[in-house]
């Protein structure tokens, strides 16, 4: 049971969020005009939100990779044909052409659960998120279309002068926030917020890119009475969601099975059905005036969410992630020019498009850097974004037919993540006492309120730290002026 004095703390802060978020508003309003700053400080009730889902993410990722490791290991090790026989056995019910492998089955069924998650935390940005303001959005949406274009087009170029398959060129394009996440939680970094914020609309904008990618160009022949019956299917869970406010898991769990099913059996993958879904929840509290009251899709984001960090993704990757790391695997993978392009799509496709997107958008727009970071930090991010492993790895599954081909890129994938992940562990290692600082500073609490000192008015008696920090940042003001 929560105490009354928690209670009490927990409305006071979401009262000074709302306040603190209708200040921080009103300043970025006059600092649209000129120009969005990059890597600033999110607002209080986002970076409560945002503390909320990258603590569960993190967990998730170290999950995640643990999973990785063991599908490494259990695949090259004497058991291997164990872990191909458990992965290619079917189940299901055929008459509803739903006889699947294990493996269909963690990348068709149990993934669309990180879909679903995915839609919500898109259709919250969108709605009442950074992203609605279009300044605010600009340059995290420039920097993830670049890190989606230039990896595709470092993939083309490599497999155009080698003659390799073409079909493989959006494999690079996302990023995996849980795996970088993971990657953060096991180098131990305190990420401030402004450049958590920024990966997280990096990846979800990643995501929207990804799912975009297998709707339109990996869907296979269009069964249009199941495609039309899914789309009913989504009617309905709107119309009792939104029209008549309908509550009940025991009503959504069973429509929303079903919906899959026929998304699955229509030809489109079946996990844009979870994404179709979680954009249909509601995202604005249920009572605007009351402190304490939350969206619909807030509550059920938190009760799903570790279910896809901790369990779906995880699953996903045992199944997934398991490739023959043999010195001959490894020399072909490097030799084949689909698993090449892969490689240098993750490895320097990413941090190319996200960093030199970030700088031409600052170079070219009113944007700039907030006064606090520097490029240094953009550079540690964007070797960051070249993590990419659950999207690569569900969209080689569906770019390749031959075995040997999609066994190679999955292991460029590993390969292309795991040289990102070091290059970028050191480039934000070099950065930790900045970003320790920064944190501390954001999470200050001298009053002992339970509200960051940084998110409240200004106190000199009761919080002087935060007071002699405003003067200094006050005083850099009108030395820049």
């Amino acid at each position: 049971m929560t105490p009354p004095a928690a209670d009490e703390g927990r409305t006071a802060a979401d009262g000074h969020d709302q306040q603190q978020d209708q200040r921080q508003d009103q300043r970025q309003n006059q600092q649209g005009e000129v120009g969005a700053s990059l890597f600033a400080r999110p607002s209080a009730r986002e970076r409560r939100l945002l503390s909320d889902a990258l603590r569960t993410e993190t967990v998730g990722g170290t999950v995640l990779l643990v999973a990785a490791v063991v599908a490494l290991i259990w695949a090259n090790t004497p058991l291997a044909h164990l872990y191909e026989t458990v992965r290619s056995f079917h189940f299901g019910i055929p008459a509803l052409g739903l006889d699947l492998s294990v493996e269909h089955w963690a990348s068709d069924g149990i993934l669309t659960i990180f879909f679903f998650v995915a839609g919500i935390e898109l259709k919250r940005e969108l709605t009442v998120g950074e992203l609605r303001r279009p300044a605010a959005a600009a340059l995290p949406v420039v920097a993830a279309a670049s890190g989606m274009v230039v990896p595709a087009l470092c993939y083309v170029v490599v497999n155009l002068l080698d003659h390799g398959n073409l079909n493989g060129w959006a494999v690079p394009m996302a990023t995996d926030i849980a795996f970088a996440l993971g990657v953060l939680a096991v180098i131990g970094t305190n990420l401030p917020s402004g450049i958590r914020a920024f990966l997280l609309t990096l990846a979800i904008v990643d995501d929207l890119g990804a799912i975009l990618v297998i709707a339109v160009f990996y869907t296979s022949t269009l069964n249009w009475a199941a495609f039309a019956g899914a789309m009913a299917g989504l009617v309905l869970f709107r119309v009792l969601h939104v029209n008549l406010r309908l509550r009940g898991w025991y009503v959504y769990v069973p429509l929303g099975v079903v919906v899959w099913a026929l998304m699955y059996n229509s030809g489109v993958h079946a996990t844009i059905a979870g994404v179709a879904m979680g954009l249909l929840l509601r995202v604005k509290p249920d009572d605007p005036d009351d402190p304490e009251s939350v969206s619909p899709a807030e509550r059920i984001e938190h009760l799903v969410r570790p279910l896809s960090a901790g369990f779906a993704v995880p699953v996903f990757a045992l199944f997934a992630a398991g490739v023959g790391v043999s010195a001959s695997a490894l020399s072909e993978t490097f030799r084949q020019p689909e698993a090449l392009g892969v490689m240098l799509g993750l490895f320097a496709g990413k941090f190319i498009g996200v960093f030199g997107g970030t700088y031409l958008a600052a170079r070219f727009t009113r944007a700039r850097l907030s006064s606090d970071l520097a490029w240094a930090d953009v550079a540690g991010v964007a070797m960051l974004a070249g993590i990419g492993f659950t999207v690569s790895l569900l969209v080689s599954e569906l770019a390749f037919q031959g075995a040997a081909v999609t066994e190679h890129t999955k292991a460029a994938v590993l390969l292309g993540s795991l040289f990102s992940a070091l290059v970028a562990c050191v480039l934000l290692k070099l950065r930790d006492a900045k970003y320790r600082a920064l944190w501390e500073e954001e999470t200050r609490d001298e009053d002992r309120d339970t509200i960051p000192d940084i998110d409240q008015e200004l106190d000199p008696i009761r919080r002087p730290t935060e007071a002699a920090r405003r003067a200094r940042e006050q005083e850099r003001g009108r030395e820049t002026d």
